[in-house]
């Protein structure tokens, strides 16, 4: 080899399943987004490309709710009533005893 010959690393492109499952590992992980990436050897570029890929996705597919954990979310007390928070990181509570006709309401603009 002499010394003008370059040594690229060819990075072969990954499936949009496995573009998928890498953003499933990174929101299980409870990682930020830059020790997830420093971990995988991803750029943080390519981990927001394959977030915003999955999003738009699913909305197209009409999947616009996300699983519900069963344990309370991190600073909301387990006496609270309900929180849903979006992907987007918005979120929305409703304490015990809400008004459920004001709540259905809320859903039929969400859901337009």
């Amino acid at each position: 080899m002499d010394e003008q010959t370059l040594i690229v690393e060819v990075r072969r492109r990954r499936s949009r399943a496995e573009a998928g499952q890498l953003v499933a590992e990174y929101e299980a992980s409870g990682l930020s987004q830059v020790e997830f990436c420093q971990k995988q050897g991803l750029s943080l570029a390519t981990l927001a490309r394959y977030r915003k890929r999955q999003t738009q996705d699913s909305l197209a597919a009409g999947d616009r709710w996300v699983e519900v954990a069963g344990h309370p979310a991190q600073g909301i007390p387990a006496s609270s009533g309900l929180a849903v928070v979006l992907p987007s990181g918005r979120r929305i509570e409703v304490g015990r005893g809400f008004d459920a006709h004001t709540l259905a309401q809320l859903l039929d603009v969400l859901e337009q």
